[in-house]
């Protein structure tokens, strides 16, 4: 009995130690301790998992190659939109503004003049503004000096004078009040007006331009009649018949300056009369000219900005 009490205490001890170390094993695999691949006890016709995950990429992986993608189609989009916004405005520069969609240049209402040449001088004669003397005298016939009328106007009879010239009685009647044409009649024989010539035309439109250019014996002379008696830099001296309220036009363009002519632009301003007026006073050496503009409603700036610009370079 003792023999066998003794094998029964062992075994049931072998039993106990190979239960003891089965659940020390499963306590390893559960806290990931155990690094060695877990036994397969899968059926021998299940399929394997581990092929199965090894042949499928990781999710990050995935992820990483959709974001690659994505960057390069849009790279590849952009590097095709630069091209192309490349090649058209390279096209836009190389093309005429009026070829161009939606930029297309419409009539801003420039007059049609004719071909504008300043007249040929006198034998010897330098020209007003030549170097080194630059005396301002214009030695040309002060007539041929005159703009002459765009495309499709109709002269003014009543400007021709006598061969071209002008009484002084005709010049001074642009001014409405009494007064001031007798004072303006005054200086100009006190300072010895020589010539005045004058041109004038109606357009289509109902627009009307009067020009006058008056000579003196000097530039000295002129300039200190137009910047002294005649103009001021907001608003002329005397006014216009019809010119009720004047006033500087400042939108005048200063890229349109003529060299060695001074310019003196003004507006009606609102309320107008019957019709708006437009003048501007030009210092040119020893000549003065006068353009005056007026249209029934309103007189548009373009052609009177362009009349007065034309006439400023046959006089510089």
């Amino acid at each position: 009995m003792t023999e066998q009490a003794t094998q029964t205490a062992q075994a049931a001890q072998t039993a106990q130690a190979a239960q003891t170390a089965q659940a020390a094993q499963a306590a390893q695999t559960v806290s990931g301790d155990d690094v060695g691949p877990a036994p397969d006890r899968r059926p021998a016709d299940a399929p394997s998992l581990v092929a199965d995950a090894a042949q499928e990429p990781p999710v990050k992986a995935v992820k990483d190659r959709r974001v690659l993608r994505a960057v390069l189609r849009w790279t590849a989009a952009t590097v095709v939109f630069a091209a192309v916004g490349a090649s058209t405005a390279y096209g836009i520069t190389r093309m005429e503004r009026n070829d161009v969609p939606g930029l297309s240049t419409k009539a801003d209402g420039r007059w049609d003049y004719p071909a504008i040449a300043k007249p040929p001088l006198p034998s010897g004669s330098p020209a007003p503004f030549a170097a080194p003397d630059k005396t301002g005298v214009h030695s040309a016939d002060l007539r041929a000096l005159l703009l002459p009328a765009p495309k499709g106007a109709t002269a003014d009879a009543s400007l021709r004078g006598t061969d071209g010239w002008l009484p002084a009685k005709a010049f001074l009647s642009q001014y409405a009040e009494k007064g001031d044409r007798e004072t303006i009649g005054q200086m100009l024989t006190d300072y010895a007006v020589r010539h005045i010539a004058a041109r004038g035309w109606s357009t289509p439109d109902g627009t009307r331009t009067r020009i006058y250019l008056l000579q003196f014996d000097t530039a000295a002379v002129a300039e200190e009649l137009v910047s002294t008696k005649l103009a001021n830099y907001d608003t002329p001296q005397y006014g216009l018949t019809g010119a009720v309220t004047t006033e500087r036009d400042q939108r005048f363009p200063a890229a349109s300056e003529v060299d060695d002519v001074t310019r003196y632009a003004y507006t009606e301003s609102k309320p107008y009369g019957p019709e708006q007026v437009r003048e501007a006073y030009l210092s040119a050496g020893d000549t003065i000219a006068l353009v005056v503009q007026s249209r029934e409603g309103l007189a548009p700036a373009v052609p009177f900005r362009q009349t007065v610009v034309l006439q400023s370079q046959l006089l510089g």
